[in-house]
């Protein structure tokens, strides 16, 4: 595409190259294995993510244990036996995932639920337990996922449970699957506990405003206790003991502003003993005197925001990681009898020194709500920048102080990145989620262009030179910036953002469908409000989006459609107005494949630089 709005300043050496921010990181994911002996990683073989490992305490003999040749892996757990590996798979980005073994040893690659159309998920282990898993498998009923125990080592499935219309199943110490959340009709929730004899029953009811901050952790070790997150009778979501015979509660810990974030049990006990809450900073907490003393000793190894990621089965080793919003993420493993912390490597060591400073800010909405965010900026000069409003997925997400590769790419390019919490996100409390039920395109909407006024009255961003990108429902704001208030944006960026809320709506993948009572009260009903969901879809408005557009999409997206960003494209063509529309094959919700993110962010900067003057980099003759 070619525009005569702007004159696009190449920065061809004075950028980060993309490769370096978008290319695969060189490890990441560090993790030990239950009986201490084996490290394994994520890191790049032959050009795609491939799991690694070593023993741990070497750094010689690194080796890859998987070749995958397509979109990579990058997530994985360690099987409880040590000697394998285990990861979820999809073909092209369909999310339906098998589950595949790899041995340590060998090399030799399993696809342990080898079945057509079915999505499998790893429910539970227990690193007592070392010969066996429980996986769900959507093979009988494609809406649940009924529970599977499945042998490791010889890949025999046997299955243990009906799934009665549960999600978020949990087991107990003994893999017996005891607990699990309904959706009730209306929106709400209630955990069910199963009796020995196989019968459920309800432990826990809430209201709509409390089921999305309610979900059970774990058992205690005698299963007489449920531990589970929960903003019942309390605004942010606490971490509460409930006894399962009798419902009485006992709260471990609670914030009044900020939900519980992350919960570390001991292995042995199951009970809690690290507890992390999400404020602007990441705050941990201990549960009991020597994790206190653990903490007080890696608080002096480095400034990160601390992650526990990994623990060996005595306890005796961890693999922690430092998060930084303004270079790579550094993991060390860390023997808690000696109080030493071992340097393992950092995630993406080019980009130290090299990233921009991330400030935290808040303001006050429109209606009166306080609104967090982050602010990064790019070197030099912070007056009256060029701007890039970058809206988080989900909504049912937050953005947080880490490295956002994205937030770092703006900056660098010369962009100030705006990024906001709206109402609906996750993290502050159940009044701030909530606010933000059937409120897209609207109060939602407000707060993003009530951070744009923040900027612009504190003199950091040019009112004239505001963009706005997104993916997910990100891509979905960015949608909304071009139909709803065009005056305000020079141009949008889409990515797998569904424009037709009623469409959208009427094409969930079928194992979403316990979740349909809470999704139709955030969003809206299609069988009983089409006219409301059309009133806040872009694509009834198409006629006002006339800013440039980059729409972007997988085409085997299963949660946004093809078919959102299809008919958005064409209605925009039919009015003149034709965006740039990049389909990728064998990609889903999102772009796996690097050489698929380096053409979209190639194309996305370039796209920004012609109408925001900022920097790009050119790509290869």
């Amino acid at each position: 595409m070619t525009s005569t709005a702007q004159h696009p300043k190449m920065g061809a050496g004075s950028v980060i190259p993309r490769a370096e921010l978008f290319g695969n990181p060189e490890h990441t994911t560090p993790s030990i294995s239950p009986d201490g002996r084996w490290l394994a990683w994520v890191a790049p073989h032959e050009g795609v993510l491939n799991l690694w490992v070593r023993q741990v305490d070497t750094d010689d003999n690194a080796r890859p244990v998987t070749a995958d040749r397509d979109r990579g892996i990058r997530e994985y757990v360690w099987a409880p036996d040590s000697e394998h590996l285990l990861y979820l798979r999809d073909q092209g980005g369909d999310e339906n995932s098998h589950l595949y073994a790899v041995s340590v040893r060998g090399g030799d690659v399993r696809d342990l639920t080898p079945f057509d159309g079915v999505k499998a998920v790893l429910l539970a282990w227990d690193l007592q337990i070392t010969d066996r898993v429980l996986v769900g498998l959507n093979k009988a009923n494609p809406r649940l996922h009924d529970v599977y125990d499945l042998h490791v080592a010889t890949g025999e499935l046997v299955k243990v449970l009906d799934n009665p219309g549960l999600l978020g199943l949990v087991a107990d110490s003994q893999l017996k699957v005891r607990a699990g959340v309904q959706s009730n009709e209306g929106g709400g929730r209630t955990i069910m506990v199963r009796e020995a004899d196989g019968e459920w029953r309800p432990l826990l009811t809430v209201d709509p405003i409390d089921a999305l901050n309610t979900m059970p952790v774990g058992f205690d070790r005698d299963g007489r206790r449920l531990l589970v997150k929960t903003s019942a009778e309390a605004n942010a979501t606490r971490l509460v003991w409930i006894d399962v015979e009798s419902g009485e509660r006992e709260v471990v810990v609670e914030d009044p502003i900020y939900d519980v974030d992350s919960v570390l049990t001991d292995v042995a006990t199951k009970l809690p003993v690290m507890v992390s809450v999400q404020r602007e900073r990441l705050h941990t907490q201990a549960l009991v005197p020597e994790v206190k003393r653990d903490l007080d000793t890696l608080a002096d190894v480095e400034d990160g925001d601390l992650r526990v990621v990994s623990t060996d089965r005595a306890n005796a080793t961890w693999v922690v990681s430092y998060v930084h919003a303004d270079g790579p993420t550094a993991s060390y493993v860390y023997d808690r009898a000696t109080s030493r912390a071992r340097f393992l490597f950092h995630d993406r060591p080019r980009l130290a020194t090299r990233l921009k400073n991330v400030k935290p800010f808040s303001f006050t909405a429109r209606d009166g709500l306080e609104i967090h965010g982050y602010l990064t900026f790019p070197a030099g000069n912070a007056e009256k920048l060029p701007a890039v409003l970058l809206v988080h997925g989900g909504p049912w997400s937050r953005d947080t102080w880490q490295l956002n590769l994205e937030a770092q790419w703006l900056a660098d390019r010369g962009y100030l990145c705006i990024q906001a919490n709206f109402r609906g996100s996750t993290g502050y409390g159940k009044a701030f989620t909530a606010a933000g039920d059937r409120q897209w395109g609207a109060k939602m909407h407000d707060d993003l262009l009530d951070a744009i006024t923040f900027a612009v009255e504190a003199g950091y961003a040019d009112p004239d030179k505001i963009g706005i990108y997104g993916a997910s429902y990100g891509g979905y704001a960015a949608l909304a910036g071009a139909a709803f208030t065009p005056d305000v944006f020079r141009c949008a960026i889409s990515l797998c953002g569904p424009s037709n809320l009623e469409t959208l709506l009427r094409a969930l993948p079928s194992y979403l469908t316990p979740m349909i009572p809470e999704i139709y009260r955030q969003v809206g009903n299609p069988n009983t409000e089409p006219d409301f969901l059309r009133k806040r879809s872009p694509h009834s408005y198409a006629s006002r989006m006339t800013i440039p557009m980059l729409i972007a999409q997988g085409a085997n997206d299963p949660r946004v459609p093809q078919s959102e960003s299809d008919q958005i494209v064409a209605a925009l063509r039919d009015n003149g107005v034709p965006p740039e529309y990049l389909l990728f094959d064998g990609e889903g919700h999102g772009l796996q494949k690097p050489e698929n993110r380096l053409t979209f962010y190639a194309t996305a900067e370039r796209f920004l630089a012609e109408h925001l003057d900022g920097q790009y980099e050119p790509e290869p003759a």
